[in-house]
């Protein structure tokens, strides 16, 4: 790969882009998120510092579940005991919904946060240690066919969701990863609130190579560090090509790029769904929830679709 001719030339935003270093035995994936984080992180205004940590988790869902071919759900999920108590990010595979007609779904991200505003701004400083406090790391794995479902569990780290991803992958897949997560709000004059761009970078040892790690150490000791030096701006920067991050981070190691893959922002909530849910409530359950008109209004905390669900529907 050479700066002037890349071999695959991503798009500006809404994609991950696979990349390798065969003669070290490590592969990565950069993805930056544009148009799908900013659907994503509108559904619930959140204020900045928060954002910028669900918009992380999105770009992490994204580095993770595509790295795995997956054609159902993998999950990144916090909880911890801070007032940004629940950070969830959803990846989609690129695959139909079981038993459906319709075309198949392109891969896509959703997320949602909860924070305990009164506790937000108590805060003195509003780093990823004070915002989460202590918890856990949570990323699940559901096939959509085939397969169980997994799921693998750390503790948080105090130093943000990337330094708490490579524990992740140290300890459950005892793979030598690098993770790095960006997320930056774009001010547009005009817009009432801002654009979110998310991305990140992965740089993971083959599970080839991880089997002779004395051959390789020096290698991905070198890879790692340069991974590192890449600035949250080089990251998020839709105006600066993809490939040519790569290639300054890179160029002496023969860094090969492969087809970006878009992504987009994908909601699964249905409707249907929940009308199946309502009705294994007791009717007087149900009663309760309703409005006074009768309809039950459900708000899709990832998207912000309201669900209207009439009583003829839940006869």
């Amino acid at each position: 790969m050479s700066e002037q001719s890349p071999v695959s030339a991503a798009p500006a935003g809404d994609f991950v882009l696979p990349f390798d270093i065969a003669k070290a035995g490590v592969r990565g994936r950069l993805v930056r998120l544009d148009t799908a984080s900013t659907q994503a992180l509108d559904a619930h205004i959140l204020p900045e510092a928060a954002a910028r940590v669900a918009g992380e988790a999105l770009a992490m869902a994204a580095l993770l579940g595509s790295a795995l071919k997956l054609d159902g759900r993998l999950t990144v999920q916090t909880k911890g005991s801070g007032p940004l108590d629940l950070v969830t990010a959803d990846y989609y595979g690129a695959a139909a919904p079981a038993g459906a007609d319709d075309e198949t779904r392109p891969r896509g991200v959703r997320g949602y946060a909860r924070l305990d505003g009164e506790r937000f701004a108590s805060l003195e400083a509003k780093d990823f240690g004070a915002l989460a406090g202590e918890g856990a790391l949570a990323i699940t794995i559901e096939p959509q066919r085939g397969g169980q479902t997994y799921q693998g569990i750390v503790p948080l780290s105090g130093e943000g969701l990337a330094a708490s991803a490579e524990t992740y992958f140290a300890q459950s897949e005892q793979l030598p990863t690098v993770i790095r997560l960006a997320a930056a709000p774009l001010f547009v004059a005009g817009e009432k609130t801002p654009r979110w761009r998310a991305a990140g970078l992965m740089l993971q040892m083959t599970p080839e190579a991880s089997k002779t790690p004395a051959r390789n150490e020096d290698d991905w000791n070198r890879l790692s560090i340069l991974a590192r030096t890449v600035e949250d701006l080089e990251l998020v920067d839709t105006g600066l090509a993809a490939e040519k991050v790569l290639w300054r981070l890179f160029h002496e190691d023969e860094v090969r790029v492969q087809p970006a893959e878009p992504v987009a922002f994908r909601c699964d909530c249905d409707t249907a769904r929940i009308v199946t849910v309502l009705k294994s409530y007791a009717p007087e359950e149900r009663a309760g929830l309703a409005d006074p008109d009768g309809i039950i209004r459900a708000r899709c905390e990832f998207c912000g679709t309201t669900h209207e669900i009439g009583p003829e529907a839940l006869v």
